[in-house]
């Protein structure tokens, strides 16, 4: 992976995939000061460097809205500028970050501190801020003035908004502000101190389970506050069929909802857990499902109910991971992960075409969060994406550029490749 400050570059003969029109075309693009001068076929610019998209595509640049970067107070699982590296090779100009860090992301200041921090980097970063104060679920942080500093969403991820009267004025107040309030959708006491789904594996295993019940009811609450308040919810790392169904049946009667998912939930089962013997990077938030889950999941990504394909990214360092099962944090890597699987998970069975999964990973995730669109076109600031979902390829150790390396991918065959990004005048190039 090599990365350049390149503000004048040629862009040959790759195919521009443009799924806000529906459209694809051969062509040249030329980038002069950051800045799309020409997009046509045979351009020339004396001077500029090249860069040959032969028989690959070049989208507006991915975003991946869900993504935990740790900085501040977590630096020894990733940092800011180790999280941007890994969504620069997994294919992203831009990242949401949740806001469980330390201090966490509730106060105007840690706002612009992350905003700050990112600027240098090749990848956008748009922080999601806390709806409760230090996350506790007790009280609103000043949502108001962490907008007015760049945040995009507010979330409690890592935990859910148990209390429904702060959910329900959250919401109220999301609604006032055009803001979707982002929930990690699970009721606790259903699942306490759970490690896995909870089902027949659970049961082999001895492990306590975490059901699938447990996340539909906290939907089921949502929809109906949603549809009360007016306010826009947006469903985190969806995982159940029933959920999903929960989902497509509110977005019919209007309601304001919308919903991600990611890949490791649309490419593993539980039973990964009993087949890996343990291995603690199978454990993750909401747990891995059965295949009917899987197979209701890329049902909702075929009709259209989960609106994004994010990765919920969440690095934890080594010594972190290397205990024993019930004693591991949930969480794994997914920026490096997330194109390979889609392509060999949804676009290779069909599921999604690669526009369609495309569509999914740069237009609704801006849409939901009120971002404006990086188009493609004469006088626009350069934010692309080079990319194929094609290329067969093995990911390895050395692929992963986070500091952390809780992936239980490595070795894994993938389908589809992010070659290169351009954003903010910066080339990086992943081979």
């Amino acid at each position: 992976m090599t990365q350049e400050t390149t503000p004048n570059l040629l862009i040959i003969g790759g195919t521009i995939l443009d799924t806000e029109k529906g459209t694809e075309r051969k062509a040249d693009i030329l980038i002069q000061n950051g800045l799309i001068a020409d997009i046509g076929n045979g351009l020339d610019a004396a001077g500029a460097e090249t860069y040959d998209a032969s028989g690959k595509f070049i989208s507006m640049g991915w975003m991946d809205m869900h993504v935990h970067l740790r900085e501040p107070g977590q630096e020894h699982k990733e940092t800011i500028e180790t999280g941007c590296n890994a969504a620069a090779f997994g294919g992203f100009t831009a990242v949401a970050c949740m806001p469980n860090t330390t201090p966490p992301i509730h106060t105007r200041d840690v706002v612009e501190f992350i905003i700050e921090r990112a600027s240098s980097t090749p990848v956008d970063v748009y922080p999601i801020a806390c709806v409760s104060k230090n996350r506790e679920g007790e009280s609103l942080a000043e949502m108001a003035d962490l907008a007015a500093g760049g945040a995009v969403a507010f979330s409690d991820d890592g935990s859910p908004v148990q209390d429904t009267g702060l959910m329900r004025h959250a919401l109220e107040y999301g609604a006032m502000l055009g803001m979707p309030i982002i929930n990690h959708e699970e009721d606790l006491p259903l699942g306490p101190k759970g490690h896995m789904h909870e089902g027949e594996v659970s049961t082999r295993l001895g492990l306590t389970g975490i059901p699938g019940l447990s996340e539909e009811i906290m939907i089921a609450r949502d929809i109906l506050l949603a549809e009360f308040t007016g306010g826009h919810v947006h469903v985190a790392h969806i995982s159940t069929a029933k959920g999903v169904d929960m989902v497509r049946e509110a977005k019919a009667k209007g309601i304001p909802v919308t919903t991600e998912v990611c890949p490791h939930h649309f490419t593993l089962t539980d039973k990964e857990v009993e087949t890996s013997g343990f291995d603690t990077h199978t454990k993750m938030h909401p747990p891995l499902r059965p295949q009917y889950d899987i197979d209701g999941l890329k049902a909702g990504l075929a009709d259209g109910t989960i609106d994004a394909i994010c990765t919920d990214h969440a690095p934890h360092a080594s010594f972190e991971k290397e205990v024993e099962y019930i004693s591991a944090p949930f969480g794994i890597l997914g920026l490096e992960t997330a194109w390979g699987l889609t392509g060999r998970e949804v676009i290779a069975d069909g599921t999604l075409t690669t526009a369609q999964a495309v569509h999914k990973m740069t237009i609704t995730p801006r849409d939901i969060m009120h971002i404006d669109l990086p188009r493609i076109e004469k006088g626009a600031l350069a934010n692309l994406t080079i990319f194929d979902a094609d290329t067969e390829w093995v990911f390895e150790k050395d692929d992963i550029k986070s500091k952390s390396v809780n992936t239980p991918f490595v070795g894994s065959k993938m389908k589809g490749r992010a070659w290169a990004i351009y954003n903010k005048g910066q080339l990086v190039k992943n081979a």
